[in-house]
């Protein structure tokens, strides 16, 4: 009798590992969807910028929606709306806390939702670091390329796209409650 319990016991362990191998895949799936999403975003923000200065710049801009919506080339050496123009090392160096952060938080990532966000800010800071590094006047210094221009409204590119939809989503999940690591919050002072 006590052989034939034996082999149950290592059944339990095994049992309760079950959960611990099951939650494993979960964290590397939300990473994996956070990595997918982020390198999308980068990319696709790399190959307009590519696309445009190849195309658009120097070039009369190009109407999309009439006057409202146009493309035309703007090399911004500041955030948006042309704001802090003496301060692009400052940017670079906010873009790369960001990147850091996000990295950090991704470590402990099991929401699906926090991980789109954090994909898309990932993404799109990504994308504006990419052009401070590496376009002129030179690296920390370079001047991000922007190309949508909306009529009474900044000039902006598609890095930034990511970066205001991925922040508007973390606002709403945590208005909501929801956690990076798929838990939530409990609002405080209520009671039933």
């Amino acid at each position: 009798m006590a052989e034939s319990t034996e082999p149950a016991e290592p059944a339990g362990p095994t049992e309760a590992s079950a959960p611990a191998a099951a939650e494993a895949p979960k964290g590397r799936r939300r990473v994996g969807v956070l990595m997918v999403v982020a390198l999308l975003a980068f990319l696709i923000d790399l190959g307009s910028k590519l696309l445009v200065v190849a195309r658009l710049e120097n070039h009369a801009a190009i109407k999309v929606i009439g006057d409202v919506v146009t493309f035309q080339v703007i090399r911004n050496s500041g955030a948006a709306f042309g704001m802090g123009q003496a301060l692009t090392v400052v940017f670079t160096m906010i873009a790369s806390a960001v990147i850091v952060v996000i990295w950090r938080i991704a470590r402990r990532l099991y929401s699906l939702p926090w991980a789109i966000a954090l994909g898309l800010l990932l993404g799109g800071a990504l994308g504006n670091l990419t052009d401070r590094l590496f376009r002129s006047p030179g690296v920390f210094r370079g001047h991000v390329v922007d190309f949508i221009s909306v009529q009474h409204f900044a000039v902006f590119n598609l890095a930034d796209s990511a970066i205001v939809c991925g922040g508007i989503l973390v606002v709403l999940l945590s208005f909501r409650g929801s956690n990076p690591d798929g838990t939530v919050h409990q609002q405080g002072g209520k009671t039933e």
